[in-house]
């Protein structure tokens, strides 16, 4: 690789200070390292291609060492391969060519886990459960790829083509042929609205793709007419998404003009701030805002904006804590860089990024921020609140905690085939709102689960070991085996006591599925409502306007 004449220049010049030589690189150093790493990589990556062993696939290594370089950066920045960029297409447009349905492996087997509304594979008659063994012919169990990201890959295809898939169906002996024409399937932002009571309205807003505001525009709008005076707006396991979305849909409730959100990043010609556009839909309704610790990005933008502006009240759990503005850069050869540019900064003037983004809790939240972390900002009503990781809701609710044998039965999928066999049983089931099991349908899933195989330790469990070890280690366990062996004689789990100390959970775990099987993503999620803890504390504080003017003047 031949260096730029400026650059050779500059590397050869040496200046001496006080007897000891150095390279002033000064401004242009920067630039004859980059050339320099450059000129090691190829060389590197021309060696191994020449005399590594065995073959080196080019496409693989180069897309591998591009990954752990923007790994050195933030979760965020990432590049995409000519191969990967239909796949960003559906992440930014929430659009695809395919047939519409959730594939996913369970013991070398593709199942379908969910079939959208009104898609392809819905009109085709395919069920959720049937296991998928051959597209277009093709066994799937001789391919040799990613699973299920293999098989979506053979469903996807050009409109109007048809597909031919082969599945095994419960309770059939026989496997059932089905052809299906391929469409564009539209992932939709607001998968659910409806009135929860009758003054109510709720919005379930998951993404942020390129039709979300208006999306959420025309939920509103219908459900105003619906007689809607109080709005829940549910961003729960929102994971963010455009940003200009995130502006338009702050708009439907704040003034026009108002500033919504601030970017700010190296390259100072592209720092904006963001004003609303249009005239607002209402400005006056009550507006709750449910929040939680996968609520991120763009999500983060609406409920901050809500909050500074006193516009509504959050209850939930903290949000994710991602401040960040990506910009996707094109590069050669059909490939593309989703690189982090910016950070934003609410209308308060803080900043939710977390301060360390690197390491968070289990459940992907931020964790504790040491108050001398945090700055104080105010809202426009002369609320205080912080910067420093995620937005805080004003009625902050403890996330729900599953019991050992929920989580165990639900991964080992045993809660998801129960649901495939009482859809085989029962031809229909009562509205998802109103669908509950029978107690005796309950011990029909009781005996059913008997001789599945799952297991799980409880958490008393797991410190109990963990005391033992230590006391053996530390020359106590003599002293206290008889207690430690009476302690856990009372805390060892009985699968079938499990069943019915935690019926409650489990069965509202089974309806919420076995609703989804008949009904789809409406039906999981009028299915929940009754269980709702957020949704519940919502319900109450439109009862109490009182304490809901109050949230919002800065009381309690």
């Amino acid at each position: 690789m031949r260096f730029p004449k400026r650059l050779t220049l500059l590397a050869s010049s040496v200046l001496v200070a006080g007897g000891i030589g150095f390279l002033s690189f000064k401004t242009d150093d920067r630039f004859f390292e980059i050339a320099r790493n450059l000129d090691i990589y190829a060389s590197l990556f021309k060696e191994l291609n020449l005399y590594y062993v065995d073959e080196v696939n080019p496409n693989r290594m180069v897309k591998t060492s591009i990954d752990g370089m923007l790994k050195a950066l933030d979760p965020y920045t990432n590049f995409f391969a000519e191969d990967e960029i239909e796949d960003y297409m559906t992440m930014t447009t929430g659009r695809y060519n395919g047939i519409g349905a959730l594939i996913g492996q369970r013991q070398g087997k593709s199942i379908v886990l969910m079939i959208y509304e009104g898609t392809p594979a819905e009109k085709s008659g395919l069920r959720i459960g049937d296991e998928i063994l051959k597209i277009d012919g093709a066994d799937l169990k001789a391919r040799k790829g990613d699973g299920s990201t293999d098989t979506g890959k053979l469903l996807k295809g050009q409109n109007n083509t048809a597909v031919k898939l082969t599945v095994q169906r419960y309770g059939q002996k026989e496997p059932v042929d089905l052809s299906v024409i391929r469409d564009v399937v539209k992932m939709t932002n607001v998968p659910y609205y409806g009135m929860i009571s009758d003054e109510v309205g709720y919005i379930d807003l998951k993404d942020f793709t390129g039709t979300a505001s208006r999306e959420v525009r025309t939920a509103f709008q219908e459900l105003k007419g619906k007689g809607m005076k109080k709005l829940v707006l549910d961003v729960r396991e929102n994971p963010g998404g455009l940003l200009n979305m995130a502006i338009d849909i702050c708009n439907t409730f704040i003034p026009k003009d108002s500033e919504v959100v601030t970017t700010k990043g190296k390259v100072t010609e592209w720092n904006k701030t963001y004003t609303a556009l249009n005239p607002p839909l209402d400005l006056e309704m009550p507006i709750v805002v449910l929040t939680n610790s996968h609520s991120a990005s763009a999500a983060e933008i609406v409920s901050g904006v809500i909050q500074d502006y006193d516009r509504g009240v959050l209850i939930g759990q903290r949000t994710y804590g991602k401040g960040l503005v990506q910009t996707t850069r094109e590069l050669s050869f059909n490939t593309k860089l989703k690189i982090t540019t910016a950070k934003y900064y609410i209308p308060s003037g803080r900043c939710i990024q977390a301060i360390d983004y690197s390491h968070r809790n289990p459940d992907g939240s931020v964790g504790k921020i040491p108050d001398s972390l945090k700055t104080a900002f105010k809202t426009k009503a002369g609320r205080v609140v912080y910067d420093g990781g995620g937005v805080l809701p004003d009625i902050a609710l403890e996330a729900p905690t599953p019991t050992p044998i929920a989580l165990s039965l639900t991964n080992k999928g045993l809660i998801f085939d129960y649901a495939v066999k009482y859809r085989h049983e029962h031809p229909t089931i009562k509205p998802a709102r109103e669908f509950r099991l029978t107690d005796a349908e309950y011990t029909d899933f009781v005996k059913w689960a008997n001789d599945k195989e799952y297991d799980y330790t409880t958490q008393v469990e797991k410190d109990l070991g963990t005391l033992e070890a230590s006391a053996k280690k530390e020359k106590y366990f003599d002293l206290i085996q008889d207690q430690l062996k009476a302690l856990k004689t009372k805390v060892s789990h009985s699968k079938d006591a499990d069943m019915m100390t935690f019926k409650a959970e489990l069965k509202t775990l089974l309806e919420q599925e076995i609703a989804g099987h008949y009904y789809l993503q409406k039906g999981l999620k009028e299915a929940s409502f009754a269980t709702d803890p957020e949704l519940k504390a919502a319900l109450d504080l439109f009862k109490d306007m009182g304490k809901y003017t109050s949230i919002l003047k800065g009381g309690k």
